[in-house]
């Protein structure tokens, strides 16, 4: 990604303020903002990290979004998955180069994506979506953010409360309505060891996944857990907690499949 910005590629520019405006670069076009014009041309074949003025005499810095950006800030039909809870999926869920992953409920398509970045060119994930017209946003975001849809992702229509075709998986993900619902299938789908994901928006929905987990038998180790995302305006000397805060998004629920048709949950808070 150290090549000079090009024609078509949407970038960010961000102001002394900490604005940021993204902008699809195209020859000949100029950007209008508050502090004034940007042209395009000024930026393509300029590197990351430049700085560009107004005609107004207003500064702007020039950078590729992040990951985290194109998910919040990409346009959607449905919930997206919180920049703050991936990177926490991806890391209790252990998801590891070389991984085979199957998804439920492709969504936005930001879980798919930052999983698909997690397992690496030797990994791959199936990904099922149930909504036709949402399987087709996602599609078109992830040729937006890679280029195309890379051989290693599988993205497919189907329902996997009535079945999953997809075997040994190492990993399963779910971003469903009724979880609990998939559970039996999961419950073949996964491996031995392999780890099982829900996102869960409300503790009822927790209460259900997890009742139901208990009730197929053969996983152990269920967790659950939240995660709030508060920053900190550092200036000089002063330093304040922000005003508003990326409170509650959903909690995570975890648990491992185990090779026996029996319940493994040890008691005490916080077992690993």
């Amino acid at each position: 990604m150290s090549r000079p910005f090009t024609d078509g590629e949407v970038i960010v520019l961000v102001d002394k303020v900490g604005r940021r405006h993204r902008v699809r670069l195209r020859a000949g076009e100029r950007h209008s903002i508050h502090s004034g014009l940007i042209q395009h041309d000024d930026l393509i074949g300029r590197p990351e990290g430049i700085v560009v003025t107004t005609q107004l005499g207003a500064r702007l810095l020039a950078v590729r979004p992040t990951f985290a950006e194109q998910v919040t800030g990409r346009r959607r039909q449905t919930q997206p998955i919180y920049p703050k809870d991936l990177g926490a999926i991806l890391i209790a869920a252990d998801l590891y180069p070389g991984a085979h992953v199957l998804e439920a409920g492709t969504g936005t398509g930001a879980l798919t994506m930052a999983a698909l970045r997690a397992v690496g060119e030797r990994g791959s994930v199936v990904s099922y979506e149930v909504r036709e017209e949402f399987l087709e946003a996602a599609t078109r975001a992830v040729v937006d953010t890679l280029g195309s849809v890379p051989g290693n992702l599988t993205l497919k229509l189907g329902d996997v409360y009535a079945g999953i075709e997809e075997s040994d998986m190492d990993r399963v993900l779910l971003d469903l309505a009724e979880p609990w619902q998939a559970v039996p299938h999961v419950k073949a789908a996964l491996r031995p060891g392999g780890i099982v994901f829900a996102h869960c928006p409300n503790v009822s929905q927790v209460q259900r996944f997890f009742d139901c987990l208990r009730e197929v038998r053969g996983f152990g180790m269920l967790e659950a857990f939240e995660l709030l995302q508060r920053g900190w305006t550092v200036r000089g000397r002063s330093m304040r907690p922000s005003h508003r805060m990326v409170a509650h998004t959903g909690f995570l629920c975890f648990a491992r499949r185990i090779d026996a048709d029996e319940l493994f949950e040890p008691e005490g808070e916080g077992f690993r």
